[in-house]
C-alpha cells in the first residue's frame, strides 16, 4: 500500500475498510511496517503482538465478507497507552516493579474501543507510574519527539503523541491527571482532549469516585477525537459518577468526512489570556504563538476579552488531591519497595502520607470555592483560552525544565502549571495545534469549557483547527 494510508484519519480508514476498499489486514500491515520504519528512532511503541493482531484483522475481514454489522472502528489498528490494562498483553506503567505484569481484563476505555472494532497491536511508552510530562523510564527508556529527536515528546501520554505525529496511527487512547493528554498533544502537533469527569467513567475495581485523573483521547484531528469519544463515553452500572448521556452526543454532522461547512463561532464568548494575567511564566516564543490565536477567534465571529477566572484555590486543590491519589494507587508499593520507585513518585506519595486532616479539609473547602468561581466565570463566557504548555519541547536528556524566564521551578509539576490549574477545576479542556517556533517545534493552545460541555468544546476546537490548518504540518522523518 502507498504511504497515503498512514495519513488517513481514523474516520477515513474505518470508512474505507467498511467499504471494502482496504482490508483490515492491509491496514494492519501498513501500521506495523511504519512501526518498523520509524520506531527504532522514536522508542514510542514498547510492546507488540503481531500474531494476535493479524488474527484480529483476519477476523474483521471475514466479518466484512459475510456482510455482518460492525462497530465504527472495525478493523482499525491501534496501540494503547501502557497505563491502560489490556487483557493478555503486558501493561507495565513504565515501572520495573510491573515490567512483567499481564492483566486478565481490559480497562473500560480499551474494552469499549475493542467493542467498536479496534485491532489491538501493542502498547506505547509512559513515564514511570505516569508521573511527569516527559516519557522515560528504566524499563523501556526515553521516547523522543518526531519533530526533533533531541527533544521530549512530553507525557505521560508521550508515546501516544509520538505515534500519531509519526504516521503510525491517526488516533489513540490516553489519560490526564495534570495535563497528560494535553501536554503531549502540544509537543507533537496533535489534538488532546481531557473530558469532563464521568464521560468515560471510573469503574470498580478502581476508585469509582476518582475525579482528578481522566481517560480520554488524542488524534491528529478534532473530528477523530469526537469519533473515539462517541464509542468510548457513556454511563456504566458500576460508575456512580457517570454522565448519563450516551456517546451518540458526539456524532455531529460537522465532524463527518463529507462535511462542507465554513468555521463559524459567531456569538461565542471567549476569555483569552495566554499566561493568565502573569500567573504563569511562559517562554516568550510560546507566548507569541499562543497570542496569535486571538485574532483567529475574532475572525470567526467570537467576542474576545481578557477576563479570567480567579484560580487562587486551584493549586491547593490539585496538589492535595494528587498526593492522596498517589497514596491510594501506589502507597502499598512504596511501603514494600521504596528503593525501586523514582524519586518524583516517592515525593508525591510522601506528600500524601504527610497530609493532616485539617489540610485535607482545607482542600475540600478550596474545591467548593473553586467550583463556585468556575460556575460564575462560565455564566459570562463560553470558553477560556490559554497556553497549553509554558515551554517549547525541551531536551530529551533532562527530567524537566528547572526554570522559565529566570523563574526557578520548585518541582517537576511547576512547568505544567497551566495544565494542573485547569485539571483542578474539573473542566473539560483540549489542546489544539497553534503554530511552530522558529526552529520548527510545535506549540498548542488550550481551550477550556464548563464541566459537561465537552461537545461544545469540540465544536470550538474544530472551528479553530479548520481555520488555521496547523495540524496538517508533518514531521520530517
Amino acid at each position: 500500500m502507498s504511504e497515503e494510508v498512514l495519513w488517513w484519519s481514523t474516520r477515513e480508514l474505518a470508512g474505507r475498510i467498511a467499504a471494502k476498499e482496504v482490508s483490515a489486514r492491509e491496514a494492519l500491515q501498513a501500521h506495523l511496517d511504519r512501526i518498523d520504519e520509524v520506531n527504532p528512532a522514536l522508542n514510542a511503541v514498547v510492546t507488540r503482538d503481531d500474531e494476535a493482531a493479524f488474527a484480529q484483522a483476519d477476523a474483521a475481514d471475514a466479518a466484512t465478507a459475510r456482510g455482518e454489522s460492525f462497530g465504527a472502528l472495525h478493523g482499525v489498528p491501534m496501540t494503547h497507552k501502557d497505563t491502560h490494562d489490556t487483557a493478555g498483553m503486558r501493561t507495565t506503567w513504565g515501572s520495573p516493579l510491573m515490567a512483567d505484569r499481564v492483566p486478565e481484563a481490559d480497562a473500560l476505555i480499551i474494552a469499549r474501543l475493542k467493542a467498536a472494532g479496534v485491532t489491538t497491536t501493542g502498547k506505547t511508552n509512559v513515564p514511570e507510574f505516569a508521573a511527569g510530562s516527559h516519557t522515560y523510564n528504566e524499563v523501556f527508556g526515553t521516547t523522543v519527539n518526531p519533530y526533533d529527536r533531541t527533544k521530549s515528546a512530553s507525557g505521560s501520554s508521550g508515546g501516544v503523541g509520538a505515534v500519531l505525529a509519526a504516521g503510525i496511527q491517526a488516533s489513540g487512547d490516553g489519560s490526564d491527571m495534570g495535563g497528560s493528554l494535553r501536554s503531549p498533544a502540544s509537543f507533537n502537533n496533535v489534538v488532546g482532549l481531557r473530558p469532563s469527569n464521568g464521560r468515560i467513567p471510573h469503574v470498580r475495581p478502581g476508585n469509582p469516585f476518582a475525579w482528578l485523573s481522566q481517560s480520554g483521547f488524542m488524534a491528529r484531528t478534532v473530528s477523530d477525537v469526537a469519533l473515539l469519544m462517541s464509542v468510548a463515553s457513556g454511563p456504566h452500572p458500576s460508575a456512580p459518577e457517570s454522565i448519563l448521556e450516551s456517546g451518540s452526543v458526539f456524532d455531529l454532522p460537522e465532524f463527518a468526512l463529507d462535511a462542507d461547512r465554513s468555521p463559524d463561532l459567531a456569538g461565542l464568548r471567549v476569555g483569552f489570556n495566554p499566561d493568565l494575567d502573569g500567573l504563569l511564566p511562559v517562554e516568550s516564543e510560546v507566548q507569541e504563538i499562543v497570542a496569535s490565536a486571538a485574532p483567529v477567534f475574532g475572525s470567526l465571529g467570537a467576542h474576545v476579552d481578557e477576563e479570567i477566572p480567579d484560580l487562587t484555590d486551584a493549586d491547593e486543590v490539585f496538589n492535595v488531591r494528587r498526593a492522596l491519589d498517589f497514596v491510594g494507587s501506589w502507597g502499598g508499593l512504596y511501603e514494600a519497595h521504596p528503593d525501586r520507585i523514582k524519586e518524583s513518585v516517592r515525593w508525591n506519595i510522601r506528600m500524601g502520607l504527610d497530609l493532616t486532616g485539617a489540610e485535607v479539609a482545607s482542600a475540600e473547602s478550596a474545591r467548593t470555592r473553586l467550583h463556585a468561581e468556575v460556575d460564575s466565570y462560565f455564566a459570562g463566557h463560553d470558553v477560556l483560552v490559554l497556553t497549553t504548555c509554558q515551554v517549547l519541547p525541551f531536551d530529551a536528556d533532562i527530567e524537566y525544565p528547572r526554570q522559565i524566564n529566570g523563574v526557578q521551578l520548585e518541582n517537576y509539576l511547576d512547568w505544567m502549571r497551566a495544565l494542573c490549574l485547569i485539571s483542578a477545576t474539573g473542566c473539560p479542556a483540549i489542546s489544539v495545534p497553534a503554530g511552530f517556533s522558529a526552529s520548527g517545534l510545535p506549540v498548542g493552545v488550550q481551550i477550556v469549557a464548563k464541566p459537561g460541555a465537552d461537545v461544545e468544546l469540540l465544536r470550538v476546537a474544530h472551528a479553530f483547527e479548520s481555520a488555521t490548518g496547523h495540524h496538517l504540518r508533518r514531521p520530517d522523518l
